[in-house]
């Protein structure tokens, strides 16, 4: 079976059609979404209605949870937060209903999803290092777990008691061990990559490939500009940043 998961989406409709066109490409037995479906980006609504047709599970990101007043914004920087409310303002009333019933965690094929870390996922924490993923990883009692939150692409790999990390496009796991991985960012990379990322878990080798997409940017910085969002969020898309 391959499995496509896809995170971070923030409203960018072209990075999405594109990643779309890779998971078909390649074909996929099911595919989730991991969260974020909105925030930064100028295209919200289109993005929900387009992903959420085609996914089996979704859960929530925290950016999915501002837009719909779960959680507040204080610990947003000035630039996410206004694009919080500007995204508020313009989501349909059932597209708004949707994120704000989306669950924490789920767990799909014996993979756990969550969107930011299986240890107190409603804080919103980050996965940054070897040390950080071994106590995430007594948050679930599953082999795989698949985050995002971070933007940043990556898997770790405890084997025993020691954790190691890579950046490697294919990792074939082993049987042995136990993998959190981050799937990246769709709408909005971080990496230094301005390519579109996902990954496609295939379960009959074991194997997790980090795949990225070129998508038209330019036209996806336009949007923000047009939507009078802040120009920072446009700029950045360029960057990978």
């Amino acid at each position: 079976m391959r499995l496509a998961i896809v995170s971070d989406i923030h409203g960018n409709i072209d990075a999405l059609e594109a990643v779309l066109a890779d998971i078909e490409s390649v074909g996929v037995d099911g595919m989730v979404c991991l969260g974020d479906f909105v925030g930064y980006g100028a295209a919200p609504n289109e993005c929900i209605a387009r992903l959420r047709p085609l996914i089996e599970h979704a859960v929530a990101g925290n950016h999915d949870w501002a837009a719909c007043g779960r959680i507040k914004l204080g610990y947003f920087n000035p630039d996410a937060a206004a694009a919080a409310r500007w995204t508020t303002a313009h989501l349909t009333e059932e597209h708004l209903t949707y994120l704000r019933e989306l669950p924490m965690s789920a767990s799909w094929h014996g993979i756990y999803l969550v969107h930011a870390t299986p240890f107190e996922p409603e804080e919103w924490h980050y996965v940054f290092s070897p040390a950080d993923a071994a106590y995430e990883m007594t948050g679930c009692t599953e082999q795989v777990c698949v985050i995002g939150h971070s933007h940043y692409p990556g898997t770790f790999e405890l084997a025993g008691t020691t954790v190691q990390y890579t950046r490697q496009e294919l990792v074939r796991g082993d049987k042995s061990s136990r993998y959190l991985i981050n799937v990246g960012s769709v709408g909005q990379p971080r990496d230094g990559d301005p390519r579109a990322a996902w990954l496609l878990v295939d379960d009959s080798r074991f194997a997790f490939e980090h795949r990225r997409v070129t998508y038209d940017i330019p036209a996806a910085m336009q949007r923000v500009r047009e939507a009078g969002l802040p120009p920072y969020l446009a700029d950045r898309l360029q960057w990978g940043e």
